[in-house]
């Protein structure tokens, strides 16, 4: 077989990731929040941009005819061509003040101000007084020291007698039980500041908090010489102490809000989807640098400046408004497949992927990944992240799938009402759920039961 060298023509179609394409992507995973701060910043670097409160999709395209008209280098069809084929649902905004969610965070004193408060109440020498506040800066979130004594005595260069003085005043302040080194430390404060004189309770909190969150019960008794029910008795006392009492003190940087990036809402026998666009502002081109382009030499730096400024100021719009389309697409299927859920509850709620909606909305799998990352609904049922909607199921004896969480849901009315004198087994779970038609393991339903935060049935019995 011989060889040689030749030229030959061919056509291949292959993606290319031009920054336009990364930039459209990029815009589709944004949240609400997360778009305005970018658009906020594409208004800083790109001059042509403008904020219009009543731009719309009629406006560009009256405005794109009109300069057409004057200048046919300009082809504005190329790149508003997508828009014609996809009409969003628009709903008129009634027109009033927005109110900003900062205004009802409210300023409380975080639990440094409140025990400084009180240490200045106190009667501490200046040289007390400066212990006391160098251990009350060295408190965490949790109202726990969180440096030993013997090091602040060093640092400041004071005997440690001293420094275990001014802490035994700290711990006098409230709330109670701050200032503890330790878990066992802090609730012997709070038995001691409350007046408990329950019998043996000193003895379980230095010796037998291990054993007592462990629910071996028996093996305490025995130590303790006392019957299970005493032991009972012992739990339930302690289980009305704070074992973190610094926590209810935050400050309103802690405070955290969901701006829900859509809204479900029940129109007759459907459910519509209403996009928040209060957060996203309109944009445009400013006029004057579109009659600018007509006006300057088409060869000359400033034409070629403003024309690509141009370019990159449609390719935003047309890129938010392609968001936005398929973000309400998704969200509209999403509200379709849910909708028992939406009407009756978590019970309701059906497996769900991601292919699926893909399928529905005729996009790929990964752009439905994209356009749920980080985003919210608000629906009847209460804000939730579009990830939620996405469960997987366990097949049932008819042949229907029922999602983890509609288990996870059952399993804990099931707990709730079980006799906590003879608490439900993984395995009994599992019968009953059987019984139900749920195909489901006592693996399966040990994993649910962690997820949940619920503890075994041996540590959930009481005696």
């Amino acid at each position: 077989m011989q060889m040689n060298f030749s030229l030959t023509l061919s056509q291949t179609q292959k993606l290319v990731m031009t920054p336009e394409l990364r930039q459209a992507i990029t815009i589709l995973q944004l949240s609400t929040l997360e778009l305005g701060q970018y658009i906020q910043n594409q208004l800083l670097e790109n001059p042509l941009l403008d904020i219009s409160e009543d731009f719309s999709k009629n406006d560009v395209t009256d405005e794109r005819e009109e300069e057409k008209e004057k200048d046919d280098s300009i082809d504005w069809e190329e790149y508003f061509q997508d828009e014609a084929s996809v009409e969003p649902i628009r709903i008129q905004r009634e027109q009033k003040e927005e109110i900003a969610y900062d205004n009802f965070i409210s300023s409380t004193p975080s639990l440094q101000e409140h025990l400084m408060t009180q240490l200045h109440l106190s009667s501490l020498t200046k040289t007390g007084f400066k212990i006391g506040e160098f251990l009350i800066g060295n408190l965490d979130k949790n109202g726990y020291l969180a440096i030993t004594t013997d090091e602040v005595s060093r640092l400041l260069k004071v005997s440690k007698n001293d420094v275990e003085d001014v802490l035994k005043v700290i711990q006098t302040f409230d709330p109670t039980g701050v200032g503890a080194r330790n878990l066992t430390e802090c609730l012997l404060i709070q038995i001691e500041q409350n007046g408990i004189k329950a019998p043996k309770i000193k003895d379980l909190v230095k010796n037998h908090l291990v054993d007592l969150a462990e629910g071996r019960f028996s093996k305490i008794a025995d130590t303790l010489k006392i019957s299970l029910a005493q032991v009972q008795q012992l739990k339930d006392i302690l289980v009305t102490l704070d074992p973190k009492p610094g926590r209810n003190f935050s400050s309103p940087n802690d405070v955290h809000y969901i701006v829900p990036d859509a809204t479900i809402e029940k129109v007759g026998n459907e459910y519509v989807v209403i996009m928040n666009d209060s957060l996203s502002p309109k944009l445009s081109i400013k006029p004057y640098y579109r009659s600018l382009l007509t006006s300057v030499d088409k060869e000359s730096n400033i034409s070629k400046f403003l024309s690509n400024r141009l370019d990159s100021a449609l390719w935003l719009i047309k890129s938010i408004e392609q968001r936005r389309i398929t973000l309400h697409k998704v969200i509209q299927s999403i509200a379709d497949v849910q909708k028992d859920f939406l009407d009756n509850g978590l019970i309701y709620l059906k497996p769900l992927t991601m292919k699926q909606i893909a399928d529905m909305v005729g996009i790929h799998e990964s752009t439905v990944s994209r356009a749920i990352s980080g985003k919210y609904v608000q629906t009847p049922r209460g804000i939730f992240e579009l990830k939620f909607f996405f469960q997987s199921g366990l097949e049932n004896a008819n042949g229907t799938m029922t999602s983890a969480e509609s288990i996870k849901r059952i399993m804990r009315e099931m707990i709730e009402g079980e006799d906590p004198y003879n608490p439900l087994s993984d395995q009994k779970i599992a019968d009953i759920l059987n019984e139900k038609g749920v195909t489901i393991s006592r693996r399966t339903v040990a994993k649910y039961r962690e997820e949940m935060g619920i503890l075994s049935s041996t540590k959930r019995k009481r005696y």
